[in-house]
């Protein structure tokens, strides 16, 4: 399996306690996404139009309510 070796994480992530969020890299066709808190347990991956249509829905007023 191929690992990303460049991920985000959220500028709302902060410091301190903002430090608990996922993370998230590219890859071909597909969005990557770990726990930023433990970042070697696993990694999900999701094809990349699902991913950026989740983010949208989340933009949203009301998000995913």
């Amino acid at each position: 399996m191929f690992t990303p070796d460049r991920w985000r994480k959220s500028s709302y992530s902060g410091s301190g306690d903002g430090n608990a969020c996922v993370e998230v890299a590219s890859l071909p066709a597909r969005t990557a996404i770990r726990d930023s808190k433990s970042p070697a347990r696993g990694t999900l991956t999701v094809p990349a139009p699902a991913f950026a249509a989740f983010v949208d829905a989340l933009k949203r007023p009301g998000g995913l309510v």
